[in-house]
């Protein structure tokens, strides 16, 4: 492995994300397949990690429509917005 690489790899990458306030096209979709999850009696934070992990969408319900919803956002920007969400509190 040359000096470069090596440097590389142990550099720190940057990752810039909003944290203006507005709800973001993910916050908007998460929140929808969270209630739609709920409503048929799933717990939802499990099927959202299991989505999440997988990249599955059979975790998602096809209740109102959750599963083609949630398949529009990229599940980076979902974890984005999970995190700065978190980081908001």
């Amino acid at each position: 492995m040359t000096e470069q690489e090596k440097r590389k790899i142990s550099e720190t990458m940057k990752f810039d994300f909003d944290l203006s306030g507005e709800e973001s096209e993910a916050g908007y979709v998460l929140k929808r397949v969270f209630y739609a999850l709920e409503e048929r009696g799933y717990n939802p934070v499990n099927q959202i990690v299991g989505y999440l992990i997988s990249g599955d969408p059979a975790y998602i319900t096809s209740y109102k429509d959750a599963r083609t919803m949630i398949r529009t956002v990229d599940r980076d920007d979902i974890l984005e917005e999970l995190i700065s969400s978190y980081m908001k509190e």
